[in-house]
């Protein structure tokens, strides 16, 4: 176990070590919530961020000869408690960025919680009940989606400094980091439109499906049927909301796959759903192929 630990905290600080540039994002203080203490890394199988108070964003540049423009803003995943910064962040970063796209990190804010000696006494010392949870969701969603929207103004007024296409950033999500780019879809003004969503498996049950937007920017949907959470009707009922309005998604529904599967080998169908994203992309003209 002990030498697993150190295999992901060396992918994990190499993945870190390639990124060109640390930016802090504005944030406003949230009604209700108060944050103690700085963010923690917990590594057990995967190393987990917790207690987010500030949100920033980590860019991850391709090389310049294979650079196609575009733009990925990347929200791990993990319950608005924790940050799956390595298989739903970096190694998604590290993947796009091969292909030539630019990828961005964010840390979004997260639940205040109280710092644990390891990760089972974290979980321990913050369990709270279903209904405390909802109340500070409430709060907190529209706190991280506002990230998420400042991130996407920031990559477009440094579109020239970071070599992109301002019109062509986009966002991908999971599960709650899916919920917040569902949120993105939602909430964005003409300024921080993004230019093509991702949402995977997204949190549904937490952040209802809504109509979308008269402009709804193309909508890219992954999901497992077998996910435990029970999100595959949540991640159709969201297709479907786009397609009832004429709007551009596509869907994959994997037979297996469970929930949190990101970049992580499973010797499933489902291992492959990035290059699905990426076929879109290219399909859509949202990413140019680079010979």
């Amino acid at each position: 176990m002990m030498l697993k630990k150190l295999i992901f905290v060396f992918v994990l600080f190499t993945l870190f070590a390639q990124a060109q540039e640390i930016v802090k994002l504005p944030y406003k203080k949230v009604e209700g919530l108060i944050w103690k203490g700085k963010e923690v890394t917990y590594v057990t199988d995967i190393p987990r961020v917790a207690n987010i108070s500030k949100p920033s964003i980590q860019i991850f540049k391709p090389k310049k000869e294979i650079n196609t423009g575009t733009a990925v803003i990347i929200l791990p995943g993990g319950g608005m408690t924790i940050n799956s910064i390595l298989t739903e962040g970096t190694m998604v970063a590290d993947w796009l960025v091969k292909k030539g796209v630019t990828a961005v990190v964010l840390k979004y804010r997260l639940k205040p919680t109280k710092k644990g000696k390891d990760f089972a006494d974290f979980k321990k010392k913050n369990r709270i009940s279903y209904q405390q949870k909802k109340e500070i969701h409430q709060k907190l969603f529209p706190a991280s989606i506002d990230d998420a929207l400042n991130a996407i103004t920031y990559a477009r007024n440094n579109a020239k400094k970071l070599s992109v296409n301002p019109n062509k950033i986009g966002v991908m999500g999971f599960s709650a980091g899916g919920a917040v780019t569902m949120g993105v879809g939602y909430n964005y003004t003409e300024k921080n439109r993004p230019n093509f969503i991702a949402p995977i498996y997204p949190w549904t049950s937490e952040y209802p499906v809504q109509e979308p937007k008269q402009d709804a920017p193309p909508l890219f949907i992954v999901c497992a049927s077998n996910d435990p959470l029970k999100l595959a009707t949540g991640s159709i009922d969201l297709y479907t909301s786009y397609k009832e309005n004429n709007k551009d998604a596509e869907l994959h529904m994997y037979a297996k796959g469970k929930h949190g599967f990101g970049m992580t080998t499973q010797n499933l169908p489902s291992d492959t759903w990035i290059e699905r994203f990426y076929d879109w992309a290219v399909s859509e003209k949202l990413i140019e192929t680079v010979q």
